[in-house]
């Protein structure tokens, strides 16, 4: 089976998460902590019908995620690294009642119970749903793993050796013309590609350590490892604007 490692965190495994459809990630001072010094980065801020979400969960705040309402997936996903405590994953998919209209609730909710509520009214023009991936081949996936995260329950702590923190990007690259299709509609984006960057810092804030990666969304899984400016070189030929810098001074002391 195909793996799309690309359906964003918007479909958290995080069950009764919250998620504020924000018009910029620096209006809401605790979404800005996933991005190092308050960097958010240029990549994909001129993205048609692009969405800036700040996804809570147990009334704090866990990750940012610029969501591209076009193709249904995720620019890119920003979050700090933690290890997960343990417990299970959640069976259900959610989806953002926002991203239906703009004046319901902020909290992420079952599509299908929202289905349910609102029997007469499409959830998927701006999200992919659930029900795009049936018998489609394709695996929902995750920017955004459950797995670098803790069990909000749990007083879960991390350090690297000498690191405090690490302020991680994970993104795709849309395909031209690669889709899901469902009914003869075009409804989730394949991305050609997938990326991730990465730039640690220690106890006062500096950096020590940065990088990246890069992925053809393909069954084989080969990650070409990249410095960040090499990441910035290999996302430019995807875009007719400058990448900008991922993180503030791309991650140099």
């Amino acid at each position: 089976m195909q793996t799309l490692a690309a359906l964003c965190a918007l479909l958290s495994l995080l069950f009764s998460a919250h998620a504020d459809v924000v018009e910029r990630f620096e209006y809401v001072p605790e979404c800005m902590t996933y991005f190092y010094k308050a960097k958010v980065p240029e990549w994909g801020a001129s993205t048609p019908g692009a969405a800036r979400l700040c996804q809570r969960f147990v009334n704090r705040f866990h990750f940012a995620t610029l969501y591209d309402t076009n193709h249904r997936i995720a620019v890119y996903s920003a979050y700090q690294f933690e290890p997960s405590s343990g417990g299970g994953r959640e069976n259900r998919w959610f989806v953002e009642p926002q991203l239906v209209n703009d004046g319901w609730q902020a909290e992420m909710k079952d599509g299908y119970w929202l289905g349910q509520d609102y029997p007469d009214i499409y959830l998927g023009e701006k999200q992919a749903l659930n029900e795009d991936y049936t018998n489609s081949g394709f695996d929902r996936g995750h920017l955004n793993p459950n797995g670098h995260h803790p069990v909000p329950s749990r007083n879960a702590t991390f350090t690297l050796t000498n690191c405090s923190k690490a302020y991680v990007l994970v993104g795709t690259v849309p395909s031209a013309d690669n889709w899901i299709v469902k009914n003869n509609v075009k409804r989730v984006n394949i991305p050609d590609y997938v990326w991730n960057a990465y730039c640690c810092v220690d106890n006062n804030d500096q950096p020590i350590q940065s990088g990246a990666g890069t992925a053809r969304n393909t069954d084989e899984n080969y990650v070409v490892k990249r410095s960040l400016d090499e990441l910035g070189a290999f996302l430019q030929q995807f875009s007719n604007e400058p990448v900008g810098e991922l993180f503030y001074n791309n991650c140099r002391a």
